[in-house]
């Protein structure tokens, strides 16, 4: 998957060197106990081109698109982006349709130490991916996870969590 993202948008591969790196000399890493890397994934849910829907995070007490660890029964990294987007915002995964099966995004970045998880600081080579929606709507959310969950107009979305939102409107390029 990393090679297909890299293929769609070159310009990263120095970003992402040290991960492809760390790829190269492990394996295991869809077990989030593997270190010192491990993979998440994470969701862009678009509704009607105008709406980004993004959690408040608990842990980190951040706003940012919902996503996560990949479980043993994700079949691949975009079912574990959807299932981490139904877990955290109670959305109905029958209602969101990705836009491509390459991420929209992916992003290499320091986790600090969580001792009461029993996780050393680590890195994250988060995959996300972009869907969209026209009826999806926020549902229960997961508590443990985010303290809550909203739609933010485009611009506002790209303030809080960065240039990934272009992409996930417009996330294939020609070329």
């Amino acid at each position: 998957m990393l090679a297909a993202y890299l293929e769609r948008y070159p310009e990263e591969a120095a970003l992402l060197s040290e991960a492809v790196q760390l790829l190269s000399q492990g394996e295991g890493f869809a077990s989030r106990r593997t270190f010192p890397m491990h993979v998440t994934a994470g969701a862009l849910l678009v509704r009607d081109n105008a709406e980004v829907l993004l959690v408040e995070h608990r842990a980190y007490g951040i706003t940012l698109q919902p996503g996560g660890h990949v479980e043993p029964d994700d079949a691949a990294l975009i079912d574990a982006a959807v299932r981490e987007l139904a877990e955290e915002t109670g959305v109905d995964p029958d209602a969101v349709f990705p836009v491509s099966q390459v991420p929209a995004y992916v992003e290499f970045g320091r986790v600090p130490a969580r001792p009461n998880k029993q996780e050393p600081e680590h890195y994250h080579l988060d995959f996300g991916y972009a869907f969209t929606t026209s009826r999806a709507d926020v549902g229960c959310i997961q508590e443990s996870e985010v303290t809550g969950a909203a739609w933010y107009p485009l611009a506002k979305a790209q303030r809080l969590v960065g240039d990934r939102i272009a992409r996930a409107v417009s996330p294939v390029r020609a070329g």
